[in-house]
């Protein structure tokens, strides 16, 4: 066990002692308003986790927050590290292994991702069925165990992108569905990489979730993912693209995805 899990179990017995914790959400850029949403929250700075990953990134707080939402016990991560940061496409690992060794089982991945097809505008949420990774990075580079060798053929769950669906519908909400392709960033992609994007079959872009789906594929993990659409990709609107722009967009699709996660961990639990 690691040594973060053994600080944040013995946190948790102090403060839900006997209950079940087997769902973890990691939110993306713009996105921490879920936290407001949990009762009874315990924060915990990733700064006092050893081996947590500092992001440099506004708009990712850097803590895990543990509370009950819809009465269910999940975890969220305020946060996450990007490749673009220091070129480690495995900065996640440490935090995914310890989410393991706290003996959970399901991940939700949320991002603010670019749209490259006109009928998926900002605001709109996309789930991800399946994924580019464009960057040619991995995060199993370097594992030197025969794990390495991954199966990515279901690599978002089946079960848990039904319980999406099904959490939109009773939401009252509109789900698109589609292929995230992961770009390394953190410059933002040319018009001529949007075009690519569409045609290789991508329907959203982003910086980030490809390498904690395949790490936590790689862990046992079961995972289900969600982009916030914060805009149209480069050339489609005719504006330039910003870091701003994704803070202040991410929030208006983010509060449409936080009513479906809210309906998701009550029915899942």
């Amino acid at each position: 066990m690691t040594e973060a899990a053994l600080i944040l179990r013995a946190r948790l017995n102090e403060a839900f002692a006997g209950e079940t914790l087997k769902t973890a959400i990691v939110l993306g850029s713009g996105l921490g308003g879920l936290v407001g949403e949990l009762d009874d929250p315990v924060h915990i700075r990733y700064s006092d986790l050893p081996d947590f990953p500092k992001s440099g990134v506004s708009g990712h707080a850097g803590e895990v927050v543990v509370g009950r939402l819809s009465g269910k016990l999940v975890m969220v991560l305020a946060g996450r590290a990007h490749y673009y940061e220091q070129g480690n496409a495995s900065a996640m690992r440490p935090v995914l292994q310890t989410l393991k060794a706290l003996g959970l089982e399901m991940l939700i991945l949320t991002n603010a991702a670019g749209s490259v097809v006109q009928h998926m505008a900002p605001g709109s949420v996309m789930l991800i069925d399946d994924h580019i990774n464009y960057s040619g990075m991995n995060p199993l580079i370097g594992e030197h165990t025969e794990a390495r060798f991954t199966g990515m053929t279901a690599a978002y769950d089946g079960e848990l992108k039904q319980a999406f669906r099904d959490a939109a519908q009773k939401a009252g909400e509109t789900l698109h569905e589609g292929v995230y392709m992961w770009f390394s960033g953190p410059s933002f992609e040319t018009p001529a990489e949007i075009r690519m994007a569409r045609i290789l079959g991508a329907d959203a872009v982003g910086m980030s979730t490809v390498p904690e789906v395949i790490l936590s594929r790689f862990l046992g993990l079961r995972v289900a993912a969600c982009s916030v659409i914060t805009n149209y990709g480069a050339g489609m609107s005719g504006d330039e693209l910003s870091h701003d722009e994704t803070k202040t967009m991410a929030p208006l699709g983010g509060q449409k995805l936080q009513k479906i996660i809210k309906i998701l961990v009550g029915d899942i639990g």
